[in-house]
This record gives C-alpha cells, structure tokens and sequence, in this order.
C-alpha cells in the first residue's frame, strides 16, 4: 500500500467479505484490523479479498515436529489448536510423518505462539538444535521414543507375567488352584495381584493418563482416553472388591487385575511395533539425504582444502576424484569423466561430462577426475529440491483422506456412548453376577475402539508410496495427484520434445538409380559435401544433416562460394563440385526436375517426414529426408497407458499430416494437431468437457498453462523449469516410460489405502458390537478385553505394514531398460 486510496480499496475489499462487521487499515503500520463472525468467515478468504483487490498479504510457512500424538484424535486435536491462533490459516498434521504444516500471517502470529498451542493441547514439539538437520533430529527423537517404549514394555511385561501366571494357572489346572488356596489365603493373594498391577497402571501406563485426561479435559478424547477409561474401570472395579469388598453386590466380589495390566502390555507391545515398522516408512528420504557428501575439495589458489559441504560457496572451484560423490551442482571448468546420474534420472548408464557440462550434488563420479565450479549449493541443490518435493508429498493429504477424517470426529464420542449403553444394557438385563458382566463388557468396547488404525491408514501408504516414486525418478509435487494421477481417463501428450527427440535429425537418405545420372561419388562422399555447404547454415534442418555426418564420422571439407536463399536453400562449392541443397522449390528456382524422386518424396511426406533435394554439378542426386523421430521409448509408453485402460491424445502446433504419421507410428488414439502455443490449455479444457479427467504431459514453457489446466500436470524433468513448477508430478528423466510407471504406482497407493482404511473402518465396525457382547445370546461369546487389547494391537501394525509393502512395487518398467517394448 503507498497511500490513502489503497487503504480505502482493501478496506472495501474486506467488508466486502460476506460475515465481516467491521475492518480498519492503517497505512503505517501496514494492518489490517478485522472483526467478523467467525462462523461464517474462512480467514483465507480474508486474504482472498486482498489479494484480489492488487495487494498482498505477508505468509509464512513453519513445519513443526509433534511428539505424543498416537492416533487420528489426536491429528485432530492439534489441528484444532493450531487453527485456533491468531493469524493462522491453514494447519496440516500428518501422524505418520509426526509433523504439522502451518500457514500463518506474518507479523500477526509468532512460531512461538504455534509451538505453545500445541503444548497447551497436551502434546510436545520436536525442537531442532541450530545447525542440526531436520531428518537428523527426527531421526533421533523416534529412536528415542522407541527406547522409551522398550523400557516401558519390560517393566510391564516383568510384573505382568507373574500376575497372569498366578490368575490364570489355577483357572486352567484345577488341583493347582486347590493346592494353592491351602497354602496362601485369597485374600492375601489378591494384595499381591494389586502390588503388581499397580506399577503397571503407574507406571508404564501413567502416559496413558496424562495424555488421555489432557484430552478428556479440552473436549477431544482420544485413544489413551479409551485405554486410561478402560483400564481405569477393570483396576479401580478390582480395588474396591480388593479393600471393600462389602460395599459390593453378593457375587460380584471379583479383581480383573490381569485384564488392566495386560491390556496396558500388549497395547505397548502394538505400539513398539508399529513404532519400528513407521520408522522404516521414511527410509526413502533418508536416502536421498545420505547421498550428499558430507565434505568437499575445493581449490584456494594451488591447495585443495577439504571443508563441509555446508561451507560451499557459489563459484568455488571443487575437485572430484575417481569414484566420488558430487558435493554440489555445478558446470565442469577442467577434465573429464563419466557420471552415474541413476538417482536423478533413473538411467544406469553413466552419462559423459566434459567441459561446460552440468554435474548434480550426490551423483558419483566414474574412472575420471574434473574440476567444476558451484552453481547451486545447500537448499539450492537438485537433490535438496527433491528431498523437499517427497517431503512436501508425503505431508498433503488426498481427498480420500476427508473419508476417514468425518468419521474419527464423531468416532471417539460415539464409543464412550457404545461403552456407557453396553454397561447399562447388562447391568438391567445381564444375567448374574450383572456388573461384572456389564464391566468387562464395557471395558472391552472401550480398548477395542482405539481409531489408531484410521489415522495411520492414509499417511503411511502415502509416505512409502511417495519414497518408493523418488527412487523410481518420479516426483510426486503435491500429495494429492498420487490420487488423481490414477482417476484420469485421457493422457494428452505434447509432440516436440515429450513424444520426439525434440530436435531434427536426418532419417532417410536416398540416392538417384543408377543410369538416372547418380553422384560422381558414394554416399558418404555426397553425406560430407551437402553437410560441408550445411555447416554455413544456421537452419536446424542444416545442422541435422551436418550432425549426421559427424556421427558418421564423416570430416565435411572446405566450402568457397556459399551463398544462402532464405527459405529456398544453400549452394557452395566443395572440392571443385558446385552443391546445392533445399526444398523442392529450390530445385525449382534452379531449373532442375525433382521427378525421378516423386514416388520416395511421397513416401517420405506421408511418413510426417520433410524431403529437401540435393544437387551436384546442376544434376538432382538425391532426396534426404529430416524430421524430429519418436523417442525410442515412446512407442512402449503408449502401449503401456492402452494397457492401463487409458486413452491416449497427442496436442501439437505442427500440421495434421506430421502429427498424424506420428500418431500412426506411436497407436495414438486422438491427435490435436495446429494448436497454437497458447491453445494448449484450451485444447485440454476440450478433452474435459467430454468428461474425462485429464493428465498433461508436457517438456517447454508453452506446456506451462496447459500442465496447470489439466486435473494432473506431468513435466520432464528435462523440461524447462517452468514447466516443472507448474507440474503436479516430475519425471526426472525424458524417458516417456516413467509415466505408465507414476501411474501404476499411483493406483497401487490408493488401492493399498482403500485396503487400509477397508481395515480400519469395517475392523472396528465389526468388532464393537462383538466387543459389546451381541454374540452372547446366541453363542454365549464374550470378546475378553485382553483379546480386544491384543486385537487392537495388531489392527494397527497391520496398516503400517500393509503400507511397507509399496517398497515392493515392481513398475511395468524398470529403471534403465533400453528395449522400446516392455
């Protein structure tokens, strides 16, 4: 804002907000000061309305790691607390990666302020040491917290086993239990029974308590309110019958110890285990962090000295020996090699670097040794983009997330309403003794509830899934196009530079028929004059011919005479011999007959081909032919995508008849063809009124408004950097084959959530009521709150290992294959 009239603009903008009462701007300050009903305003469409009215509003973006949260409760909690502070405006929290996104105003909210909500929520927040990595510290505070569980369970385990031996053994060997009532009295056992206990439920268990009653306390109870409820029930029903047991009804004197104690053990054995197995969820971008070297070689004037990589400056001139990793991106100034980029484009064949030629941070070097300068170093890296786009993928949440988000709102509430009619269902109507049927009844609806597994069952599968892409060399840049990649129906793809080479090459060459007056020369000889004459030429169709030649090793000679016909074609003379080569106008211009070539020049145009004629001596020799051909893998891709159930279009500025030989050549089913470099997005906006969900593919700038208009933009990463930013999802290699590969990934992520959420849904659905004792009066069937324990236990590690299993995705086609058929 610069004066007056732009107060007066974006307070008009702000009242104009439907629920806004009142809104006040100072030009000083540069506030905006806004009183609305908060029931009907959205804070992001405050800043909606000023964007919109020309001016901008300062945000910033803060990821926070959360510790204690242990179920999908508790992501809602934090989000809730989160919400809550002034300024904020949108809060993700993610279970499985421990982390919260935040999106607040600068100015108007303080990283302070957003790392108080979450304590005052009950929970902790990672704090990162200066200069300390976040993976690192993450890394550190899970092993950490897996040492603390391992503590917890032994101790729970060490005083639970003696507790259930001598419970339950009498139960099962009845002159044991007689044996044993002669020589210790029952009362006397059931003070041992509350010794043992008692440390369990105070002592590994008091988390549970202090964590559950925070929970209770605001409003929002959770899993370790269910387990403090539950267990609390089965102690506090078996102390009274332990200390006063007159105060109870005839035959309902009865001590559930062992049930609280063992519940507590095997849900921190559930834990335990589900906290080693989601500590292998994130391998994928520690990975990709430990390809980074942790030092570089860098040259001060004739001595190489050896520094962190943190400590590399742009420009610096670094060595690398044979056989070492690339600190940092940069440009080789001096030697020679060849490189291993398989963790960038997913190619295993090392490509060639010499001088002038980019080298990428965490590549390794081969048998030779070079000099490069640094272009981009520490967050700038190619890999550190990369790590961020994973990272940024594994925190987004799909829309199918929303699903089990409703749910898990009312899910807790609705429970403790479950347990609280079970208990007063078989107090009234159980049979004898009825409170201690109404108890464990309660009880084991309440343990059996816990939502863990639906908080889990979405971010797991999306953190694997997105790690198990980044190794593949696909880029997942937002979490939610893992969804939509696999809803399309139509892949439109662009021609130049995503389905061809992107660059002319000579392709056919064809000599006059002997007796027709052919060459005074073979056709390496002839390749060599018209690429001698070509070389004078800027044209890309020239320099085709010219790179031909050169890849045939053929040395194109000295040229006089050059004289070049815009638009027509190019003349000179090469070792005595007048050459002169262009279109079938040229030869026109020139007096010659390009008849004896009609039929080869009619093949040739059909094939989307262009023919150009060359002559020696004013005698027409021979017709070559130039076109940009299909990549080698395209062919295979597009195969691949017609297997997928997908339909293929192809979206092109060039002629229909080109566009067409290509289509025909590739089985492309629709071809867009004479699009204009802005029409892109239009045409794609076409393929979307029949219907279809749409997924562009695109390499250039031009591609830029179509990948944004597509319900899933796809770049290659070989493409330009706008083309990339506008993406949803990055191929880094130009092999069009990574693109059935992000598809069939994609639904393998989503089918692996369905089979997660399938679990954690219908799991809970159908046990609750078993829980709730609705198979007793059929069957007699009682579902022990030890078994609910150990159930719930297993409902949770069943998801994060169901999840593991995408690190076995097998792609339909591997990194590196080469042959164009799968």
């Amino acid at each position: 804002m610069t004066c007056a009239a732009c107060v007066r603009r974006v307070e008009k903008a702000l009242r104009g907000v439907d629920g806004v009462l009142e809104a006040d701007v100072n030009l000083a300050t540069e506030r905006a000061t806004v009183r609305f009903d908060a029931g009907k305003v959205d804070r992001n469409a405050l800043v909606r309305a000023v964007e919109e009215s020309g001016y901008g509003v300062r945000t910033a973006e803060l990821t926070l790691g959360i510790r204690g949260m242990t179920c999908a409760a508790c992501v809602r909690r934090v989000e809730k607390a989160l919400r809550g502070v002034d300024g904020v405006l949108e809060a993700d929290v993610n279970l499985a990666t421990e982390r919260a996104t935040v999106r607040y105003v600068a100015g108007v909210t303080a990283p302070s302020d957003l790392r108080a909500a979450v304590r005052g929520a009950g929970y902790d927040v990672l704090e990162i040491e200066p200069g300390k990595d976040r993976l690192d510290a993450e890394r550190e505070a899970r092993e950490a917290e897996r040492r603390t569980l391992r503590r917890r369970l032994t101790v729970a385990v060490l005083f639970t086993l003696p507790l259930l031996v001598l419970e339950m053994a009498p139960m099962l060997f009845p002159p044991l239990r007689d044996g044993l009532a002669g020589v210790v009295p029952m009362a006397t056992l059931h003070y041992v029974f509350f010794a043992l206990a008692t440390v369990v439920q105070f002592g590994p268990g008091l988390p549970f308590y202090r964590t559950g009653w925070a929970a209770l306390r605001h409003g929002s109870p959770d899993m370790n309110t269910l387990v403090m409820l539950g267990t609390s029930a089965a102690y506090g029903y078996s102390v009274v019958a332990t200390f006063l047991p007159s105060v109870l009804p005839a035959g309902t004197v009865h001590v559930y110890y062992e049930a609280s104690a063992a519940i507590i053990t095997l849900i921190l054995v559930g834990k335990y285990l589900e906290a080693v197995a989601r500590g292998r969820t994130s391998e994928a971008v520690r990975r990709l962090m430990g390809l980074q070297p942790k030092t570089a070689r860098v040259l001060r004037g004739e001595a190489e000295v050896e520094i962190p990589v943190d400590e590399v400056v742009p420009g610096d001139l670094v060595r690398v020996r044979p056989g070492e990793r690339i600190p940092v991106d940069g440009v080789v100034v001096q030697g020679a090699s060849y490189v291993d980029e398989s963790m960038i484009t997913g190619e295993p064949i090392p490509a060639e670097k010499s001088e002038g030629a980019e080298v990428v941070g965490g590549t390794v070097n081969g048998t030779g040794s070079f000099v490069f300068r640094a272009t981009r170093v520490g967050a700038e890296t190619v890999l550190a983009q990369i790590v961020r786009m994973v990272e940024a993928a594994q925190q987004a949440r799909p829309r199918i997330q929303a699903l089990a988000d409703r749910v898990v709102a009312v899910f807790v509430p609705v429970v403790l309403g479950i347990a609280a009619v079970t208990f007063g269902v078989w107090l009234l109507v159980g049979p004898r003794p009825a409170l201690t049927f109404a108890l464990v009844n309660a009880v084991a609806v309440l343990i059996i509830a816990c939502p863990c597994a639906m908080g889990l069952a979405t971010p797991t599968s999306i953190m694997v899934g997105t790690g198990k892409a980044a190794e593949l060399g696909i880029l997942f840049r937002r979490g939610e196009a893992l969804q939509t990649l696999q809803e399309a129906g139509v892949v439109a793809l662009d021609k130049t530079g995503t389905l061809t080479r992107g660059r002319p090459q000579l392709t056919d060459f064809v000599l006059r028929a002997a007796g027709e007056g052919r060459p005074p020369c073979g056709e390496a000889t002839l390749l060599g004059w018209i690429a001698a004459v070509e070389s004078r030429s800027e044209h890309p169709v020239g320099q085709a011919i010219v790179e031909e030649a050169a890849r045939r090793g053929i040395v194109p000679g000295e040229v006089t005479a050059f004289e070049a016909v815009p638009g027509y074609g190019v003349s000179g003379r090469v070792e005595g011999h007048l050459v002169q080569a262009g279109a079938d106008r040229y030869m026109a211009r020139l007096g010659l007959s390009v008849a004896p070539f009609a039929e080869a020049a009619a093949r040739l145009s059909a094939e989307g081909k262009t023919p150009l004629y060359a002559a020696v001596d004013g005698e027409p020799v021979a017709v070559l032919a130039v076109a940009d051909p299909p990549k080698p893998s395209a062919a295979a891709a597009v195969s691949a995508l017609h297997r997928l159930g997908l339909r293929v279009a192809m979206i092109t500025g060039d002629n229909r008849r080109t566009a067409e030989a290509i289509a025909r050549q590739l089985g492309i089913d629709e071809v867009l063809a004479e699009v204009l470099p802005d029409g892109k997005a239009e045409a794609v906006e076409r393929l979307q009124a029949q219907g279809h969900r749409v997924a562009f593919v695109g390499d250039g700038i031009n591609d830029a408004p179509a990948l944004a208009r597509a319900d899933v933009g796809v770049a290659l990463g070989t493409g330009t950097d706008i083309a990339v930013e506008a993406a949803d999802v990055v191929l880094m290699s130009d092999d069009l084959r990574g693109l059935p590969n992000a598809i069939a990934l994609s639904k393998a992520v989503l089918r692996n959530i369905r089979q997660n959420l399938f679990w954690a849904f219908f799991y809970n659905t159908i046990l609750i009521p078993v829980a709730a004792g609705a198979l007793y009066p059929a069957f007699g069937l009682l579902l022990s709150p030890i078994f609910a324990a150990a159930a719930m236990g297993v409902s949770s590690v069943f998801v994060v290992t169901n999840a593991l299993r995408l690190r076995r995705f097998r792609p339909p086609f591997l990194p590196g294959i080469r042959n164009p058929e799968p």
